[in-house]
């Protein structure tokens, strides 16, 4: 699929089929997020995968909203380390967000559909992934085929017209 296709086609997906993700595939989706810009090089985040279908119904359960989290062929849990400072966070929260479309953007090239969750219960989210004391769990990108409609380019998408979203030299 070409970036533009990817682009264009990739949705949140919150059905997937029941098929797993090929471990190549998952490692080129990886791939992506690791290779994303941050700030000065710093690479704050840790990916922790998880396939097992028992542990996704587990991790489905530090947020309210990740019921789909269960079903997903594979869930990446980006884990950032604890900043001392707003400004540090708000870099690791811009840099985290590049490799988070990456990784969605690489998975939709592949044909597979992603979603995303927050993460609200640290100390479970902790418990089933054993990461240290001093990181947390920023977000859970969850991915796989979708179990209805495979991914397409998106001819009318839901969003603001163009012109009312782009100024050109001036608002």
């Amino acid at each position: 699929m070409e970036t533009w296709d990817a682009i264009t086609s990739r949705r949140n997906v919150r059905e997937f089929a029941e098929r797993p993700i090929g471990d190549e595939d998952l490692d080129r989706i990886l791939e992506a997020g690791r290779r994303a810009p941050s700030s000065r090089n710093w690479q704050p985040w840790d990916f922790v995968v998880v396939t097992d279908r028992a542990q996704l119904g587990e991790l489905a359960q530090v947020w309210r909203g990740g019921g789909h989290i269960a079903h997903s062929a594979a869930t990446v849990v980006v884990v950032l380390p604890e900043a001392e400072d707003a400004s540090q966070r708000e870099r690791a929260a811009f840099d985290t967000g590049q490799a988070t479309v990456q990784m969605m953007i690489a998975a939709a090239s592949l044909g597979i559909g992603s979603g995303h969750s927050a993460v609200g219960d640290q100390a479970r989210a902790r418990e089933i992934l054993g990461f240290p004391e001093d990181r947390y769990a920023y977000i859970m990108i969850d991915f796989g085929y979708p179990a209805e409609r495979p991914l397409a380019p998106i001819r009318r998408p839901d969003r603001r017209p163009f012109e009312e979203v782009v100024h050109r030299g001036r608002w």
